[in-house]
């Protein structure tokens, strides 16, 4: 790659690898067959300081770039993208928002524990009618003197249950469209808060996923993020980020798939000889590798652009397309290249295949981003 890491980076990556090699691919496999989240690896995930990678000092954070975060991210993904998911979601999803659009007291009590790696963070948007149209959301948020009385629920939410602290979009005025949506940081525990069972996936199943319930839940009004109105905006900024993250975890599951896809390729034997001496193969990983190159240099183009401060609206909803296609055509490519083994959720590309698929779903479909970026081709 034309990306050259700093020394900085390469110790990371070096200690996510190790990590990733170690204590997650082993049991990887069995966990996602049990659809097992495993809260002690999270929190062995939590222990090596990388939720705070690329939040302040003042507020935990080791102050690094955010570059370093996605580089991170892709790499977890490579052992674990359910794991890679639950860090991403906590971090791009959850405590960004906080740490963007928050108060000094909001960071001081929320985003510090997230950062210091104490707990996770989970952001919730979407609802049984309101996905891609953030605007046909029911859940509502009506001010009583100093707190709002939140009544509704959210689903399809990453971290629900282990996340300690979650961002919430809710309707303060339904006669405004989007302008009528505040945000607010809510934590487990409050009254009135509670969670649905854990969904059923296609994939993804060492990440957790469950729906939100809130019931006469009263919130300060101190937890307001950002002012009244204003949470569309910062739910489209945050989910800007987020498209990186997912890129990132695209990216991960790519790198995988093709690896695995050499790796088999040189023991396996048909007719007498490896099947990696054979053109078709050849000319097959050549695509993949090819495609999987262009996917990490569109990540990192959006990786850097947000890092130096410029617009990236535009380049990270041409990553998460361009990375998550890549992530589902070499993940296909993959499984054809295992054979009738590619099919047995005992080799590692049935799972890849599955999980390759959210990433060209969630925090904004594909067709999304094609909307977003035609947008910004025809202004």
């Amino acid at each position: 790659m034309m990306y050259q890491l700093t020394e900085d980076q390469e110790l990371l990556l070096q200690t996510v690898n190790e990590f990733g090699a170690q204590r997650l691919a082993p049991t990887v496999l069995q966990r996602d067959a049990a659809n097992e989240f495993d809260e002690s690896l999270v929190k062995e995930l939590l222990d090596l300081g990388l939720q705070g990678i690329c939040f302040p000092e003042e507020y935990g954070g080791a102050g690094a770039s955010y570059v370093d975060y996605i580089l991170a991210l892709r790499d977890i993904c490579k052992y674990d993208d359910g794991i890679g998911i639950t860090y991403s979601a906590s971090v791009s999803l959850g405590a960004s928002p906080i740490d963007v659009f928050g108060t000094p007291e909001q960071k001081e009590k929320y985003l510090r524990p997230v950062a210091e790696g104490k707990t996770l963070a989970a952001f919730a948007l979407t609802e049984p009618n309101a996905g891609t149209d953030a605007a046909s959301q029911l859940t509502v948020a009506e001010k009583v003197g100093d707190e709002y009385i939140i009544n509704g629920s959210k689903m399809f939410i990453t971290n629900a249950g282990p996340a300690d602290v979650y961002v919430i979009f809710a309707m303060t005025d339904k006669s405004q469209g989007t302008k009528g949506i505040s945000a607010f940081i809510i934590e487990k525990g409050m009254p009135g808060f509670t969670f649905g069972p854990e969904e059923h996936k296609m994939g993804i199943h060492t990440s957790i996923t469950r729906e939100l319930i809130f019931k006469d839940l009263h919130v300060p009004a101190a937890n307001l993020l950002g002012q009244e109105g204003k949470g569309f905006k910062i739910a489209m900024h945050t989910l800007d980020g987020g498209r990186i993250g997912v890129a990132a975890q695209a990216t991960g599951i790519a790198q995988a798939a093709l690896q695995h896809a050499v790796e088999y390729t040189k023991q396996r034997e048909q007719f007498g000889r490896a099947i990696a001496k054979f053109q078709h193969t050849q000319f097959k990983l050549a695509e993949m590798a090819t495609k999987v190159e262009a996917a990490n240099l569109m990540l990192l183009n959006a990786a850097n652009d947000k890092a130096a401060g410029r617009p990236y609206t535009v380049s990270a909803a041409m990553a998460k397309m361009f990375c998550s296609d890549v992530a589902m055509e070499v993940a296909t490519d993959a499984v054809q290249l295992f054979g009738g083994y590619g099919y047995s959720e005992d080799y590692p590309v049935a799972r890849l295949f599955r999980n390759a698929k959210i990433t060209q779903i969630y925090e904004g479909t594909n067709e999304v981003q094609k909307m977003v970026v035609s947008g910004a081709v025809l202004r």
